[in-house]
């Protein structure tokens, strides 16, 4: 039995599409969370070489930040992929902190990477 692979396809009109390749004749139980409340409204219909997911992202869920929505497997409980909606002005300066904290401990490693080689040679 071939492991089943969710890809995406699209985000549009705030309907989330996925392909799932999966070898069964039955349509897979699909659920979708947020914050572990399941999201309502997923479709799963039969396609050529596949199911077609359909995941509408509810408008309430949407806030400043990061959400991220996991679709899994009802039977299994196995995650089939997760996507992110990125939203607001506040989103922008935080992750230019992520990235200047990045860069901050990327150049700590480097130094302690090359005193490192310096004292081993």
């Amino acid at each position: 039995m071939r492991t089943p692979a969710l890809t995406k396809t699209r985000l549009f009109e705030g309907v989330w599409e996925g392909v799932l390749t999966v070898s069964t004749q039955t349509a897979p139980s699909i659920v979708v969370t947020h914050l572990a409340r399941e999201i309502s409204g997923v479709d799963v219909t039969g396609a050529e070489g596949g199911w077609v997911v359909r995941v509408p992202v509810p408008a309430d869920v949407l806030s400043d930040g990061v959400q991220t929505f996991i679709i899994a497997d009802r039977d299994s409980g196995e995650t089939l992929a997760t996507f992110s909606i990125i939203c607001g002005e506040p989103v922008a300066e935080d992750i230019r902190a992520e990235l200047d904290l990045l860069r901050a401990e990327l150049d700590l490693l480097k130094k302690a990477f090359r005193r490192h080689c310096v004292e081993t040679m």
